[in-house]
C-alpha cells in the first residue's frame, strides 16, 4: 500500500472521528432549548458535553492540517472553491463555542436566552454545511483542467448535496439525543429518551433515502456494504433506544455516522476531488512528496496514540450523569 493511500485512509479516519465526536455535541447543543424548559435545566444539558466539545474540535484541526500537509492541491481546491461555505462554517462554530463559554457569565434571564438561541442555531447549521460539503466532494463539482473549482456558491446547493445536509442534521440530532439519554438523569433523562426515540426514526428514514440516492449515482462494492451498515446501524440505534439500551443506541448511532461518511470516502477514492465536469483531481496528483509523507507518518505514529489516550481519559473522568440537582 502506497503512502498516498495510507494518508487518504488516515484523513478518512480523522474526518469521520471528528464527525462522530463533534456530531453528538452539535446534536445535543441544537436540542438544548427543546429539552430544557428552564435556564437551570439548559445549563445541566450544556454541562453534559461541556468537558468534551473543545477536545472534539482537535480532530477538525488535525484533519485540516493533515489534508494541507499530505495533499496540498486538494486543500487548495477545497478551501478556495468552497471558501464561502467554509467561512460560514468557521463563523458558526466560533459563535457556538462563544455561546457555551458566555452562557454562564451573567445571571440575567435575557442574557442566557440570547446565548441559548445562539447555541441552538450555531449547533444546527454545521451538520448541514458539513453534509452538503462532503456530498459535493464525493459526488463531484465542476473543475478546470488545472484542478481548480469552476462553479459558484450556488452550484454547491444542488438537490443531492442538500439531501446530504438534511440527512447529516437528522443523524446528528439523533446522535445528540442518544448522548443526552446516556448522560442525564431525572426529568432531563426522560425527555432525552423520548427525543431519541423520535429522532432516531427520522434519522433512519433519511439515511435510507440518502443512501439509496448515493447508490443510484455510484455503486462500488465497498460503498454498497458501508451504506448497508449505516442503514442497519441507524435501525439498530432506534431499536436499542426503545429497549432502553442507551449505551448500545449511542454506539450504533456512532457506527451509522462512521459508515455513512466512510461510504462517501470510498466513492471518492482514488480521487481527492470528484468532478461533475472536467477532469477529477486524483490523489496522486494532489499529494505531497514521498519524503514529506514519510516524515508525517512517523510523527503520526508517535503522537496519535497519546492524543487518543488523553481523550479517552477525559471521557472516563467525566462519565457520570448530569441532572438539575447539580445546577
Amino acid at each position: 500500500m502506497s503512502l498516498v493511500t495510507v494518508w487518504f485512509l488516515l484523513i478518512c479516519v480523522l474526518w469521520t472521528g471528528y464527525l462522530v465526536l463533534e456530531g453528538f455535541d452539535f446534536g445535543a447543543g441544537a436540542l438544548v432549548r427543546a429539552l430544557g424548559h428552564t435556564h437551570e435545566e439548559r445549563g445541566a444539558l450544556i454541562r453534559t458535553y461541556g468537558p468534551f466539545w473543545d477536545g472534539n474540535e482537535v480532530w477538525l484541526l488535525v484533519a485540516g492540517g493533515a489534508t494541507f500537509a499530505a495533499f496540498p492541491d486538494w486543500y487548495a481546491t477545497l478551501f478556495s472553491g468552497f471558501y464561502i461555505a467554509l467561512f460560514v462554517l468557521l463563523v458558526v462554530i466560533i459563535l457556538r463555542n462563544v455561546a457555551i463559554e458566555f452562557w454562564g457569565k451573567d445571571a440575567g434571564g435575557a442574557w442566557k436566552t440570547r446565548w441559548e438561541w445562539c447555541l441552538v442555531i450555531c449547533s444546527a447549521l454545521p451538520p448541514v454545511l458539513l453534509g452538503v460539503a462532503w456530498a459535493n466532494i464525493a459526488h463531484g463539482v465542476p473543475l478546470t483542467a488545472e484542478g481548480e473549482y469552476a462553479g459558484t456558491f450556488w452550484t454547491l446547493l444542488n438537490p443531492y448535496a442538500l439531501c446530504g445536509g438534511v440527512c447529516t442534521l437528522a443523524l446528528f440530532l439523533a446522535h445528540g439525543a442518544h448522548f443526552l439519554a446516556l448522560r442525564t438523569s431525572g426529568v432531563l433523562h426522560e425527555r432525552s429518551v423520548l427525543a431519541a426515540h423520535r429522532l432516531s426514526t427520522v434519522a433512519l428514514l433519511l439515511v435510507a433515502v440518502f443512501g439509496a440516492w448515493t447508490l443510484a449515482l455510484g455503486s462500488e462494492p465497498l460503498m454498497v456494504v458501508l451504506i448497508a451498515v449505516a442503514v442497519l446501524a441507524a435501525a439498530g440505534a432506534a431499536w436499542r433506544s426503545r429497549l432502553g439500551s442507551e449505551g448500545w443506541a449511542f454506539a450504533l448511532s456512532a457506527v451509522a455516522v462512521t459508515a455513512l461518511f466512510c461510504a462517501l470516502f470510498a466513492w471518492l477514492y482514488p480521487n481527492a476531488m470528484a468532478a461533475s465536469s472536467g477532469p477529477a483531481l486524483s490523489l496522486e496528483a494532489a499529494a505531497s512528496s514521498h519524503y514529506t509523507l514519510k516524515v508525517m507518518t512517523v510523527v503520526a505514529a508517535i503522537f496519535t496514540p497519546l492524543v487518543l489516550l488523553y481523550q479517552g481519559w477525559t471521557y472516563w473522568v467525566f462519565r457520570r450523569r448530569v441532572g438539575i440537582e447539580a445546577a
